[in-house]
């Protein structure tokens, strides 16, 4: 599966449009990292446990979104967005989106 964050794929052409095909995760982590996250916003410097975090729920949103474009037989997809969101604190939803296509 091609997935790419334009709207073209070079030396490919589009054959068909499939549709919008999207893939989200909300993740939040235990109150222990919580508590670490909290010390490290007043001492400063970088917040590895919400990185990890957001990290783990990109790769489980976009994931989703090929695994729904496999199931539409799409060959790639393109125009790839992420988009991210607070729920509640400590906890943040991840939305990878994009336009499956079958490619000639």
């Amino acid at each position: 599966m091609i997935v790419v964050n334009t709207d073209f794929i070079p030396d490919r052409k589009i054959k068909e449009t499939l549709g919008l095909v999207r893939g989200n995760s909300v993740r939040a982590k235990h109150i222990g990292k919580d508590i670490k996250a909290a010390f490290r916003g007043i001492a400063g410097g970088r917040v590895t446990e919400y990185v990890e975090m957001l990290t783990e729920s990109r790769e489980e949103a976009l994931n989703e979104m090929v695994e729904k474009a496999e199931e539409m037989e799409a060959d790639a997809v393109i125009n790839v967005r992420f988009m991210t969101s607070s729920v509640m604190g400590g906890a943040a939803e991840i939305l990878a989106y994009g336009t499956a296509v079958k490619l000639e």
